[in-house]
């Protein structure tokens, strides 16, 4: 089972909504968490615009990324694109991505958008990793 670190720079939108996504959507096939240069809270909007998505996040809680060894993750994917200058360790799993998304602090109207391109970018990571064992 292939562990996943989700990246973002709070833990508290893109990581979180990519974080709940995949334990939905990949129960029995990823273990995956998230987490931030910086722990903060949750964001609320991310909560709701989840629920609306019909997943529950609103027991994940915001982790720093310095609690975490990167060697424990075979995939690790920074959803912030080139704003968060991450430790080299990280870069250097097995399998890195950055999924460019538009910067978290754009208005709430775009959330769902940005939350359905994660959805999607997170159905794909699993189906490759269905077709990789």
């Amino acid at each position: 089972m292939k562990r996943v670190m989700f990246i973002c720079k709070t833990n508290a939108v893109y990581s979180q909504i990519a974080e709940g996504f995949a334990k939905h959507l990949g129960v029995g096939s990823i273990q995956v968490t998230s987490a931030g240069l910086a722990a903060s809270q949750v964001n609320p909007m991310a909560i709701s615009t989840m629920n609306e998505a019909g997943v529950n996040i609103s027991r994940q809680t915001s982790k720093v990324l310095s609690d975490f060894n990167p060697q424990d993750f075979d995939i690790v994917i920074s959803l912030c694109g080139d704003a968060v200058e991450l430790p080299l360790d990280w870069i250097a799993a097995e399998r890195f991505e950055n999924w460019p998304l538009a910067a978290s602090d754009h208005p709430p109207d775009i959330l769902s958008e940005v939350r359905d391109q994660i959805r999607e970018r997170v159905i794909h990571l699993i189906e490759s990793l269905d077709t990789s064992h």
